[in-house]
């Protein structure tokens, strides 16, 4: 069944990259009848605003098929126009309930973006509409007093949730009116686990236990 609410979005993820750390995938929706079900619709469950990284393939990492995940993927998870638009289109048109962004260790677009503000030195080509997007996380690391590179990628995945946040009312809406969720995660590249930087609305705290009656006075 295919998750309908945030919750279990963010459950099928996280079962799914779970058994691909644990090396026992089951590749779901990948065979040649799902193919046909789904070539007449579309309802992913997840929306992957991801890096370009070639390490960095959704489907494998969270042990998803066909259907399943709407991946936009741009160097260092950079929010521009046409990500936003297709994030709108996913929540809106398509009805999908869960944005995850997803970064990584060692990210090059923001070691990129780092050397260029360290050097001044404007980067070749477009790449420095990619640095221009990433400085912003650059600096409030800076404010933060974060400094190592794996910091500073968590700092830059938390703002990003913001940014897709303040910059689509779309979003926004969907999101206070508890009808989508948007998750900020770091994958490790070596040990292939995802863990979760930010998220917006916050998780609600787990209950406190039950007192043991036999410690009551």
């Amino acid at each position: 069944m295919t998750p309908s609410t945030p919750e279990q979005a963010l459950t099928e993820l996280r079962a799914g990259n779970h058994r691909f750390v644990s090396g026992a995938p089951q590749h779901p929706n990948q065979d040649a009848g799902h193919r046909a079900a789904v070539a007449v619709g579309q309802h992913p469950f997840a929306v992957i605003v991801g890096c370009s990284d070639s390490r960095l393939a959704a489907e494998i990492i969270f042990d998803r098929g066909l259907g399943d995940l709407f991946v936009v993927r741009t160097a260092g998870h950079t929010a521009g126009p046409e990500v936003l638009g297709s994030v709108e289109y996913a929540v809106t048109v398509l009805g999908t309930p869960l944005v995850v962004v997803l970064g990584h260790d060692s990210c090059g677009a923001v070691q990129a973006a780092r050397e260029g503000v360290r050097t001044g030195a404007a980067p070749v080509g477009h790449l420095g509409a990619v640095v221009d997007a990433v400085s912003p996380s650059l600096l409030r690391a800076a404010r933060q007093g974060v400094d190592d590179l794996d910091g500073i990628i968590d700092v830059h995945i938390a703002q990003t949730v913001e940014t897709l946040l303040a910059r689509s009312a779309v979003l926004a809406e969907r999101v206070a009116g508890g009808r989508c969720t948007v998750v900020g995660m770091s994958y490790r590249l070596a040990g292939g686990e995802v863990r979760t930087v930010a998220q917006s609305p916050a998780p609600l705290p787990a209950p406190a236990a039950p007192a043991d009656p036999a410690l009551a006075g």
